[in-house]
């Protein structure tokens, strides 16, 4: 594929302002239609997530541009005994965290953890909103053990114009993300995939899948 997105969608951190971003999404908080605080479990979105990190009872999990918590609040019903940390950088949006999972605030450029703190960590549709997105990735890999899994899942650069989106949102080539990974894990893949098992992924969505 030719590489006219990195033209238009490699940002430098002044291009895409925090504080606008911040802004959004805390007003957004309130607007439970468009930003649901719960989530279908059998999304394959959810599935997939389920499926590659395996039980989770006794293990700490991070929930990286958590929104509302929707994705965790599936993973703590799932296993009571699992550490789940949702985290997200907009405090309205934290508000609405089940009480079984632990709300944390900040950006996904400097995740507030030390190194090989979980065991495994996730960020759906929620990597197209930083600031900078290497570094949003080298920080979730940071925070995962040796080890661990990571997963991503975001939308496909070559579907660009079919969602409104806002100015500062990115979305992704497979090896563009595939690459930011293979800095960091020992193995990497990544493949389209549907809101729907049953249904074949119609290019808009892709998950990378990573081992630290």
């Amino acid at each position: 594929m030719a590489s006219w997105w990195k033209r238009f969608f490699t940002p430098r951190p002044s291009q895409r302002p925090l504080g606008e971003i911040v802004s959004h999404f805390n007003e957004a908080a309130s607007d439970e239609e468009h930003f649901p605080s719960t989530i279908d479990p059998r999304i394959y979105h959810v599935q997939l997530i389920l499926e590659y990190f395996g039980a989770l009872n006794g293990k700490a999990v991070l929930d990286v541009g958590c929104g509302k918590g929707r994705f965790a609040r599936v993973l703590a019903e799932r296993y009571p005994e699992a550490s789940i940390v949702a985290f997200d950088l907009a405090e309205a949006m934290l508000r609405h965290v089940p009480d079984a999972v632990r709300p944390c605030a900040g950006s996904m450029t400097a995740l507030p953890f030390p190194s090989d703190r979980f065991d495994c960590a996730y960020a759906t549709e929620s990597l197209e909103h930083a600031v900078d997105i290497e570094t949003a990735v080298a920080e979730m890999c940071r925070v995962v053990k040796p080890g661990g899994r990571i997963a991503i899942i975001d939308k496909n650069i070559e579907q660009w114009g079919r969602l409104k989106t806002p100015e500062w949102e990115q979305w992704f080539g497979r090896r563009q993300l595939e690459k930011m990974l293979a800095r960091h894990c020992r193995r990497v893949s990544s493949r389209p995939i549907s809101y729907w098992e049953d249904v074949a992924p119609d290019g808009l969505f892709l998950a990378w899948l990573a081992e630290k």
